[in-house]
């Protein structure tokens, strides 16, 4: 799995002019990206990182402060653009294989006591953050 987190200060997604995800105060943004051989259990791994990061001010994680996450999955973070102009999307899983995987990581947050927001899985979103330091880590499992 991959994931880009961004620590903002304010986030929401919109999907056909509906919002269906927001923070309205400091938190953190993280695009979820599955391939082929993702797993469950790195699922859950991926989600502990992401809660204990202490990217927040002080430096404090989002479990320290508890502060919200907003989850988008983005198929495109596993683009392969080594060839031609085009990218090729064939290390992303299929929607079949990747949404139990990004549900499994948002319910793992819960678990741990997160607030979690999230997108729509397979949505075309308009996606408006406000990156604070600004602050984008890369995480791959």
């Amino acid at each position: 799995m991959r994931a880009v987190v961004q620590r903002v200060s304010e986030a929401s997604v919109t999907v056909d002019g509906d919002v269906v995800g927001r923070l309205n105060g400091p938190g953190l943004v993280v695009l979820v990206g599955v391939t082929h051989s993702d797993t469950p259990e790195q699922a859950r791994k991926l989600a502990a990182k992401i809660h204990d990061l202490r990217i927040l001010d002080g430096e404090r994680s989002a479990a320290d402060a508890a502060a919200p996450l907003l989850v988008i999955s983005q198929f495109t973070l596993y683009a392969d653009t080594a060839k031609g102009r085009r990218p090729s999307w064939s290390a992303a899983a299929p929607g079949s294989v990747a949404e139990p995987l990004v549900n499994e990581l948002v319910e793992e947050l819960r678990k741990r006591g997160a607030t979690v927001e999230t997108g729509r899985f397979g949505a075309h979103m308009q996606v408006h953050l406000v990156n604070d330091g600004p602050v984008t880590l890369v995480l791959d499992t």
